[in-house]
């Protein structure tokens, strides 16, 4: 791509994962830190550098602007040299000076090195702290789990084929062979590693190795895969699963609360089958009669095969190196399953053809049983059967500050009736099927961003980005966020439509609420109940809360000092941007006694600040923590 095009996608998406814009005014750290993150990244196949050109926020939002270089070709000279030189391998890239808006700027292409040649890193830093992956769009510091898949086309032993230090061949379950053997039989009834001993299979799958004096000693792959619940228990006491039920759709912290938790602990193959079970046993029922039939045939509301590789994937490529379990919690709407262990594969590109296996001894045994059905393709195996299904797609989150994975699967059934009921409200916009489905997604999860959109409907990135920007136009969705992290949660029109669909499917369902005379001037309309805890948009802003934080929202009486409730917030404000009538509903004051009392005080000591400071009467301000 020349300087215009690559310019012209910067300022079209909010994030991109191939081209970095930097200012270039020195060779700094930060340049050498991108440079070496596209080189590393598996599959990538490279990335763009556009110098001259920076990043700046205006009143408009996010945008780019064109400030040049100066002496661009001694910049050119200089930045091969330091390539050459900087990294543990010189890297070559291809460079051309162009003309952007009349100023002279460098085009720098970084082609991903080949396997061999991985890790590429800053010399003077090392490993693991000079090495970077790049992450959607930013360069992300390598950690030991990075490493292992950039090493993948080098021998290079995986955590799962260490030794397990206090773990003998007695810690083998006699039984957790044969059901290998029997799943293995199913799978493949002529496999050659039938007809081998037990010592001959565990030798072929890696559950032992032979250590330094001879003897054949347990992996931590043949443990959990084989190990005795005793022998798991002791060496692994925190590798477990643990399915929790909770009431409603939010976790909220609270002692007076107890959640119903079920905690499973075997060998993989039947660790799997037993949360499998558990999760199908509690799951919502969806029923029918097929014709002809005289019995009615109940089916879970998520497909069998969803919830299967959803297990799989979580106790397959979850991080053993952390002692932590598996936690499958059960909403009202939505099941998660958090696994220890961020995704090796970025999250830009999973459901695409091709696995990177943290854990590879287990994962090859579990292909093997048919555990897992095909090396990859799990994650757009689900998707494929949710959209089959009727049902919102899955949502997956990968978290590298708390080092975890997250699976989402919903017990929505995508515009149903009550959906288009609600969607109706908006027919002045005239919405396309993609952007009401993105709606009906954000209203169930509580915001939306560019990756959910195009997992949802199937576009480009920059085919997301301009219909979320124009649903933030609207009014109907609200930006948060600059740059790689923007995301839009539901806006004012979004929540009056969901009260209002709330309120009528009550009417409905009670008619003798419905009045003869109906007064459409109503002194006392739903939004303003002279009850805040009774009111339906006051409950979808606790919802957006974290559990902590709706916690206090909660427990604030009438009666508090000035200072409490400001640090509150300031606090809320640090979440999202506030109107005052919005904070005055949510905390239960007068709005006018609100902006003198706590939003005043709080501008002018500069702990929070207006969105549009040049017009402070603008009906729509609102107001954010600085």
């Amino acid at each position: 791509m020349n300087a215009q095009e690559l310019f012209n996608r910067l300022k079209l998406l909010d994030e991109n994962e191939r081209i970095e814009a930097k200012a270039a005014s020195d060779l700094g750290k930060s340049l050498y830190e991108t440079m070496c993150a596209f080189a590393n990244e598996t599959g990538l196949g490279g990335g763009w550098l556009l110098l001259g050109v920076i990043r700046k926020e205006d009143a408009s939002g996010l945008t780019y602007e064109v400030v040049g270089v100066n002496n661009p070709d001694q910049l050119s000279a200089d930045l091969a040299t330091k390539a050459a030189s900087v990294f543990n391998r010189p890297l070559r890239f291809e460079i051309s000076t162009e003309s952007l808006q009349g100023k002279p700027v460098l085009v720098v292409f970084i082609p991903e090195s080949f396997p061999q040649d991985k890790p590429i890193y800053v010399k003077s830093q090392g490993l693991p702290r000079g090495a970077f992956r790049r992450i959607g769009s930013t360069d992300q510091r390598c950690n030991e789990d990075d490493l292992a898949v950039l090493y993948q086309n080098r021998q290079y032993e995986s955590f799962d084929s260490g030794f397990v230090s206090d773990a003998t061949l007695e810690d083998f379950s006699k039984d957790a062979i044969d059901d290998y053997r029997a799943s293995r039989r199913e799978a493949n009834p002529d496999a050659e590693e039938l007809r081998w001993s037990d010592e001959e299979l565990l030798q072929a799958l890696g559950a032992v190795r032979r250590a330094s004096n001879g003897s054949w000693l347990p992996t931590v792959a043949g443990l959990l895969l084989f190990g005795k619940q005793v022998a798991l228990r002791r060496c692994f006491p925190m590798t477990r699963v643990d399915y929790i039920r909770v009431p409603g759709r939010e976790w909220v912290p609270d002692p007076d609360r107890r959640f119903d938790t079920l905690e499973l602990r075997d060998p993989l193959f039947r660790l799997i089958r037993r949360t499998q079970a558990a999760i199908l046993d509690d799951l919502p029922k969806a029923f029918g009669l097929e014709e002809g039939a005289i019995q009615r045939k109940d089916s879970p509301i998520v497909p069998r095969r969803v919830i299967r590789e959803a297990v799989v994937n979580a106790l397959m490529h979850r991080s053993y190196r952390i002692q932590a379990p598996v936690q499958i919690i059960r909403y009202s709407n939505r099941l998660e399953i958090r696994n220890p262990g961020f995704s090796l594969k970025s999250p830009e590109h999973l459901g695409e053809p091709g696995s990177i296996q943290r854990n590879p001894k287990i994962a090859a045994a579990l292909y093997d049983a048919r555990f897992s059905e095909t090396k990859g393709s799990g994650v757009r195996v689900m998707h494929e059967i949710c959209e089959q299904a009727g049902l919102a797609p899955p949502l997956f989150k990968s978290d590298r500050g708390q080092d975890q994975f997250m699976t989402s699967l919903f017990f929505h059934h995508f515009l149903g009736m009550e959906d288009l009921a609600w969607l109706s409200r908006f027919k002045d916009l005239h919405l396309s099927d993609a952007e009401a489905r993105s709606l009906i997604a954000a209203r169930e999860l509580g915001g939306i961003d560019n990756h959910l959109y195009r997992v949802i409907n199937k576009v480009d990135t920059l085919v997301a980005s301009q219909a979320l920007k124009r649903l933030r136009d609207a009014g109907l969705l609200v930006q948060q966020g600059r740059g790689p992290g923007t995301w839009y949660q539901p806006g004012r029109k979004m929540m009056e439509a969901e009260i209002s669909s709330s309120k009528l499917n009550s009417l409905s369902s009670n008619p003798s609420l419905l009045s003869s005379n109906p007064d459409p001037l109503s002194s006392n309309p739903p939004l303003l109940s002279s009850n805040p805890s009774e009111n339906p948009l006051r409950r979808n802003f606790l919802n957006e809360l974290p559990g902590e934080l709706a916690a206090r929202v909660g427990a604030l009486g009438k009666r508090r000092p000035p200072q409490e409730v400001q640090e509150l917030i300031v606090d809320l404000c640090r979440q999202r941007e506030w109107r005052a009538e919005d904070l005055a509903l949510l905390l239960g004051r007068n709005p006018e006694t609100l902006r003198q009392n706590y939003l005043r005080p709080l501008l002018r000591d500069g702990r929070i600040s207006m969105t549009n400071p040049e017009k402070p009467n603008d009906p729509d301000q609102a107001y954010h923590t600085i």
